[in-house]
């Protein structure tokens, strides 16, 4: 039987004097391994000018689900008019990937599953606004990882999460709170417009978040249920729930070619 294919977005790292577009191998291990589906890698593609040369509109009726995965780059504040401070990593060619990207997939109901920068991605893309530095803010917790550590360590479970009643999230795991992994230092500042709230931190910082309104699955995740995704039982059943509906559009998609051969 035909798989599923999940294009993950690639982000864009210099190596000598050679750029590479490249994706953590934890994400395409959960594609497989958590989905039985089929990696595919989507290059961010742009020309001397930093425009996106990779048409999304048309990628995207060959894909059957998207993963924007997490990455050490930060997206550029311009995007949700503010300033970035120096010595921030940034990543321009993933952000015209993604920006592009995520409204489309969106549009035309691909499922989508954001994880940590990709979360603040959908954010951003929904016209939303992210702190650019939450630890330094008194009201929030620091939610980054200790680097000096194992990685085991760093991708063990940090904090509980409070799920919204009747939400995706909820629905999925089929109880009111769950623990969660943290190795993020941005966070929400505004939502999105037209975005919900699928869980939050102790300290009120939004940790999930879906558009009700989408025609498909959709859901963004601050956290990293990648690792461990067939292991932890939280993390898994995201994965199962993304699959779920990756299969029901390639489902749809080869119902459609056996009747237009009829």
């Amino acid at each position: 039987m035909p798989k599923p294919l999940i294009g993950l977005v690639c982000e864009v790292n210099q190596d000598g004097l050679h750029p590479y577009h490249r994706v953590s191998d934890k994400y395409a291990r959960a594609v497989v391994d958590a989905m039985g589906a089929v990696p595919v890698l989507i290059p961010a593609l742009v020309d001397a000018g930093g425009t996106l040369n990779l048409d999304a509109e048309a990628l995207l009726p060959h894909l059957h689900g998207v993963l924007l995965p997490g990455g050490y780059s930060n997206v550029e504040p311009h995007h949700y008019s503010q300033q970035s401070r120096a010595g921030t990593q940034h990543d321009a060619a993933r952000d015209s990937l993604a920006l592009a990207l995520i409204p489309a997939a969106i549009r035309q109901g691909v499922p989508l599953l954001a994880i940590c920068r990709g979360f603040q991605e959908m954010n951003v893309a929904y016209g939303g606004s992210l702190i650019q530095h939450v630890h330094e803010l008194s009201q929030f917790n620091d939610h980054r990882e200790n680097k000096t550590e194992s990685l085991a360590t760093q991708y063990s479970h940090s904090h509980d999460i409070f799920l919204t009643t009747g939400g995706v999230l909820q629905q999925l795991y089929g109880q009111p709170q769950a623990q969660v992994n943290s190795l993020h230092g941005q966070g929400i500042d505004r939502l999105g417009m037209g975005l919900q709230v699928e869980a939050e931190a102790p300290d009120g910082l939004v940790e999930a978040f879906t558009d009700p309104q989408a025609p498909a699955f959709n859901l963004a995740v601050q956290w990293h249920p990648e690792y461990q995704a067939c292991d932890d039982v939280f993390y898994q059943r995201i994965f199962s729930g993304f699959a779920s509906a990756c299969n029901k559009r390639l489902q749809t998609q080869m119902q459609q070619v056996t009747y237009e051969q009829l």
